[in-house]
């Protein structure tokens, strides 16, 4: 892990914060903001740190406590309201699709995850108000990430398909992957297009993430925009982000059927529970992935706990 790096973007994302909660977490220690997954704030509750699978908290001299006592920074409702309309860009109308799905995605490719109070309309949500908790998710954009992936998997034979818990990386590598591989770093330069449908590998339209010469469809479903690619991109190689629906399932496999290496992740903590689920055996049947790759959270984001080779299981 590149530390310079990795604070960078725990102070980049601590700058997006509120003003007095974000000179609070800037005073973190340095050797603790590298390993720091997640910033969630809670109206009327002390603010809390992800680290690893360990939840942590602070003074506001920037020293860390392990249980939330009344020396802790406290989140005010109003600390939540300004951080809101600060990461939408003081224009919540235009994120409103986003919110309504219960996220919205900041310019680094930081997923802000939020709680309110749901309107309903034809058991529809038609806006979410009244937010009382924002769980902002640090995006790292580590190079190297996917050193040992591409070392072991390419040149590529099939697709793969890259399975683990929240926080432990996912994303990261996606990235790594779609650098190296658009512009040849470790192989030959592939065409490579990216499905962001939430902005989290690219940062979005005006992202500052370097994706190197991937194609980059924002805001698109999976299940329009692989087939969008495939009719007017002509990748060699499709990289998106979260699959695990049976449309995700129908569509990755017209992707495979058109000649297109695809790498997606899914959220599974092990190579067992994902063969428990309905989609991630589908997934398999397809044909599409020649390997899975499990990633652990608990030893550091990107670490690879197991690899499997489809071609070896058992039909």
């Amino acid at each position: 892990m590149d530390r310079s790096v990795s604070i960078k973007a725990f102070d980049e994302t601590a700058k997006m914060i509120s003003g007095t909660l974000s000179e609070t977490l800037l005073r973190l220690p340095a050797n603790k903001k590298p390993y720091i997954q997640e910033i969630r704030l809670r109206s009327g509750r002390a603010v809390a740190l992800t680290e690893g699978n360990e939840t942590i908290f602070m003074c506001r001299d920037g020293t860390v406590l392990y249980t939330p006592t009344e020396r802790a920074v406290i989140c005010s409702r109003q600390d939540i309201h300004d951080t809101f309309k600060s990461i939408c860009g003081y224009s919540v109308y235009s994120r409103q699709s986003e919110i309504n799905n219960g996220y919205i995605t900041a310019p680094n490719g930081s997923r802000i995850g939020i709680c309110g109070t749901a309107n309903l309309k034809n058991g529809e949500i038609t806006s979410i108000t009244d937010i009382t908790t924002m769980n902002i998710r640090i995006s790292r954009q580590i190079f190297g990430a996917a050193d040992e992936i591409i070392k072991r998997l390419f040149p590529l034979r099939n697709g793969i398909l890259i399975a683990g818990p929240p926080t432990s990386g996912k994303t990261t590598i996606l990235r790594d992957i779609a650098y190296n591989i658009s512009l040849g770093k470790s192989t030959g330069i592939k065409r490579t297009c990216i499905i962001d449908e939430r902005g989290e590998i690219s940062g979005g339209i005006n992202g500052n993430i370097d994706t190197g010469l991937s194609d980059v469809l924002v805001g698109y479903p999976k299940s329009l925009g692989i087939i969008q690619a495939i009719r007017s991109l002509s990748p060699q190689v499709i990289i998106c982000d979260e699959v695990g629906t049976s449309e995700d399932v129908r569509t990755v496999l017209q992707g495979a059927n058109a000649g297109v290496y695809i790498i997606a992740t899914i959220h599974s903590d092990s190579f067992e529970s994902l063969m428990k689920r309905k989609q991630g055996r589908e997934l398999l049947a397809s044909g599409a992935f020649g390997n899975v790759v499990v990633l652990d959270n608990e030893s550091g984001a990107g670490r690879i706990k197991e690899w499997i080779d489809t071609e070896m299981l058992p039909a």
